[in-house]
C-alpha cells in the first residue's frame, strides 16, 4: 500500500496511548520538554555528527518519499519498452531518436539514446550499470539518519533519565517530590525507545524497501533497453521483462494483446 508507513506509524501510536490509557496512565506526561530536549534534539546533534549536515537538509523529503513514495509501474514500463522494440525492429534503431525526446524516465532515456548513437552493447551495459551503483549509494546515504537515530535515541533516553534520577538523588530530603521526578525522569527513556521503534528504524526500512524496488524496476528497464539493442523479437523482449513482474500482477493475454495494439496505433 501506497500510503503504508504513514498509517503504519499512526496505527502504533494509537496503540500505545490505549494501551497506556486503559492501564490508567495519562500520555500527554510525554510532552516533557526536558526529555523532548534531551532525546530527540540530542539523536538529532549526534545524527549530523555523525552523517554530515547535507542529508539532514533533505530530511523533510526523505520522510515524505517514505510515507508518499512514488508509483512503480512494472506493466507499464514493459509496455513502454516493447514498443520501442516494435518500433525498432520494424523501421531500426535510428527510428527510436524521434522518440528519445519524449520518455520521461532520464534513466531510459538515456539507454535508449546510447543504443540510437551505436554505442557498444557492453559499454550501454556499463554506463547504466554505473548509474545504479551511483543510486545505490545515494538511497544509503539517504537511509543512514535514520539508522543513525534509531541506534543513539535510546542511548539518548538513557542519557535523560539519568540527568532525571540525579536530579531525584539532590531531592531525597523532599519525599513528596521523589513520585513526579522519578516517573519524569523515566519519560526521557519511553521517548528514546518509542521514537527509535516507531519513527526512526522503520523509516529507514522503508526506504531501504523503497530503494530495492527502484533498483529492480531499473534492472528490469536495462533488460529491455539491452534487447532493444540486440534486435530481440519484441514478443521475447516483453517475456523476457515480465519475469520481473509478480505473476498475479502481470496482465492477462487480452490485456496484453489490447496494450500492443494501442502501443502500434500510439506509434
Amino acid at each position: 500500500m501506497k500510503f503504508g508507513t504513514g498509517i503504519g506509524i499512526v496505527i502504533s501510536m494509537l496503540g500505545i496511548a490505549m494501551g497506556a490509557t486503559m492501564e490508567g496512565a495519562n500520555v500527554m506526561v510525554a510532552l516533557n520538554v526536558p526529555a523532548i530536549l534531551i532525546v530527540l534534539v540530542g539523536t538529532l546533534g549526534a545524527t549530523i555528527a555523525a552523517c554530515g549536515l547535507p542529508v539532514h537538509i533533505r530530511l523533510p523529503k526523505l520522510y515524505m518519499k517514505a510515507i508518499m513514495p512514488d508509483d512503480l509501474d512494472l506493466n507499464g514500463r514493459v509496455q513502454e519498452l516493447v514498443s520501442y522494440a516494435e518500433k525498432a525492429r520494424r523501421d531500426g534503431l535510428l527510428a527510436l531518436d524521434e522518440a528519445v525526446k519524449d520518455i520521461k524516465d532520464p534513466f531510459t532515456q538515456k539507454g535508449v539514446q546510447l543504443v540510437v548513437d551505436g554505442t557498444d552493447p557492453d559499454l550501454v551495459y556499463a554506463v547504466l550499470d554505473a548509474e545504479n551503483e551511483a543510486m545505490r549509494k545515494r538511497h544509503a546515504a539517504n537511509r543512514a539518519p535514520f539508522m543513525q537515530a534509531g541506534a543513539l535515541a535510546p542511548t539518548m533516553g538513557i542519557v535523560g533519565t539519568v540527568f532525571g534520577l540525579v536530579n531525584v538523588m539532590n531531592n531525597l530530603n523532599q519525599p513528596s517530590t521523589l513520585g513526579p521526578l522519578i516517573a519524569a525522569a523515566f519519560i526521557a527513556t519511553l521517548l528514546g525507545v518509542g521514537s527509535a521503534n516507531i519513527v526512526f528504524l522503520p523509516m529507514a526500512n522503508r526506504l531501504k524497501e523503497l530503494s530495492e524496488a527502484e533498483m529492480h524496476f531499473r534492472e528490469m528497464t536495462l533488460e529491455g533497453i539491452l534487447g532493444i539493442q540486440a534486435g530481440d523479437n519484441p514478443r521475447v523482449v516483453a517475456e523476457k521483462l515480465y519475469a520481473f513482474v509478480a505473476p498475479g500482477d502481470r496482465p492477462t493475454e487480452e490485456e496484453q494483446a489490447a496494450a500492443a495494439s494501442a502501443a502500434k496505433q500510439a506509434a
